[in-house]
């Protein structure tokens, strides 16, 4: 009896308070939580949530390349994640404009354990290893940017002469590149 009083209590001090709310995470939310406190990133590269730390499934990754063609540029990617990850992987974009094979002007971007090759033991720190591989070695075998990906081919020094004018702010054939930052 005592006990049934006490219950009883509680409840009449909970409803006078109010009911608390707590946000139930997803699993996908759950997961994402994991992997960000997992991450072990390239010294290059910075993981930033502009919609603050309570929005998990919305962040950019900014790489900085140490080496290659790309070497002293910034490219920034938005990650979307969604409520089923990992069953399905983030859609990722790149914000900067690049000339790129793997990439095209409006910010899609071809690697493939974004696609065909995702299976939910991927996870965040898989995916940002893959794009700063893509700025260290370029894949010109599966190109969203045909014609980068065909002078990368066929004139590695033309293809660094591009990327270099269009990381300065200049034209690469007919399109405008904004400075890099």
């Amino acid at each position: 009896m005592i006990k049934l009083f006490k219950v009883k209590e509680k409840q009449r001090a909970e409803n006078a308070s109010g009911p608390t709310l707590v946000k139930k995470q997803s699993a996908g939310e759950l997961r994402l939580q994991r992997d960000i406190g997992e991450l072990n990133l390239p010294k290059s590269c910075t993981m930033a949530f502009p919609n603050g730390k309570d929005d998990l499934m919305n962040f950019e990754v900014t790489i900085r390349p140490d080496e290659g063609y790309y070497l002293g540029g910034t490219f920034i990617f938005t990650f979307q994640v969604p409520a089923v990850y990992p069953h399905e992987p983030p859609k990722v974009k790149c914000k900067t404009k690049v000339y790129h094979p793997n990439i095209d002007l409006e910010g899609n971007v071809c690697l493939n354990i974004l696609r065909e090759d995702w299976k939910p033991v991927l996870n965040i720190n898989t995916i940002i290893y893959g794009l700063y591989h893509l700025f260290t070695q370029p894949n010109c075998e599966d190109p969203l940017n045909h014609d980068a990906a065909a002078i990368l081919r066929d004139n590695p020094k033309m293809f660094e002469s591009n990327v270099r004018r269009a990381m300065s702010g200049g034209y690469v054939g007919q399109t405008h590149f904004p400075r890099c930052m």
